[in-house]
C-alpha cells in the first residue's frame, strides 16, 4: 500500500504537533549530530547523549520548551522504510531533523478498547533538514523513515529517563500491557517481530518507498 507524503507545514499536521523551526537555534545541534553513529542498514536509538547535552540548546529546551522540567536529548539514526510499531508518551517529544526524514504518525484516540490500532489511519509527513517539530503526547509515532534511500539523523528530546528500563511492571490497567519502558507505551506489528511487544497493529506494515 502506497502512502501519500504530506508536508509538515500542511494543516493536516496540526492535530499531531506544531512546528518550532526558527524559535530555537539548533545550528550547533545539527552540526554535532553529523558526528553521531548512523548505520546504513539498521536503526539505533540513544535516549541521552552527554556531549550533545553540553550544547547551549539544552538549557533553551529545558527552560523554555519543557517549562523547567528535567529533559534528555538523544537521537534516532539509521535507515528505515517501515512502520513496524507505534508508541506514545505522557509528554510531547521534540524532533529536530538533521537530514530530510519522514514521520509516520497517528492518533492515540484511534486505539481500540482492546489496544489494537488500524494502520490504515497512519499518515506520513516529510520533515526537511533543519525542521524542529513538537510531536504531541497523543501522537502515535516510531522510528523515522528514510528519504531517497539515504540514512536519516533525528534528534529526540523527551523528559528525563523516558525510554529507560522500567523499575516497576504494573498489571492492573488494560494499558499496562503496552508499557515497555519508562514513559513508553508501544503497539507492534507482528511482521516486525519485536521481542516482548504487544502485536496489536492491524493491517499492513506500512512501507515508504
Amino acid at each position: 500500500m502506497s502512502i501519500q507524503i504530506q508536508k509538515v507545514t500542511d494543516a493536516s499536521f496540526k492535530k499531531y504537533g506544531r512546528i518550532l523551526t526558527g524559535e530555537y537555534d539548533v545550528t550547533e545541534l545539527i552540526d554535532a549530530m553529523q558526528q553521531t553513529d548512523c548505520p546504513a542498514d539498521d536503526v539505533i536509538y540513544i535516549p541521552s547523549d552527554a556531549q550533545i547535552e553540553k550544547l547551549p540548546v539544552m538549557k533553551d529546551f529545558t527552560d523554555s520548551l519543557y517549562g523547567g522540567l528535567p529533559i534528555q536529548i538523544g537521537y534516532c539514526n539509521g535507515f528505515n522504510k517501515k512502520l513496524n510499531a507505534v508508541e506514545y508518551h505522557r509528554s510531547s517529544e521534540v524532533n529536530v531533523a538533521c537530514t530530510d526524514l519522514i514521520l509516520l504518525i497517528g492518533c492515540q484516540q484511534d486505539i481500540e478498547p482492546d489496544n489494537t490500532y488500524d494502520t490504515g489511519k497512519i499518515e506520513a509527513f516529510l520533515l526537511p533538514k533543519g525542521t524542529v517539530a513538537e510531536v504531541y503526547a497523543t501522537t502515535l509515532h516510531y522510528a523515522p523513515c528514510s528519504v531517497d534511500n539515504n540514512p536519516f539523523r533525528c534528534v529526540v528530546v523527551l523528559p528525563k529517563d523516558t525510554n529507560l528500563e522500567l523499575v516497576a511492571e504494573p498489571e492492573a490497567a488494560k494499558e499496562d500491557a503496552l508499557l515497555v519502558a519508562r514513559n513508553k507505551w508501544l503497539i507492534a506489528h507482528k511482521d516486525a517481530d519485536i521481542d516482548g511487544a504487544f502485536n496489536g497493529l492491524k493491517g499492513e506494515n506500512i512501507c515508504v518507498d
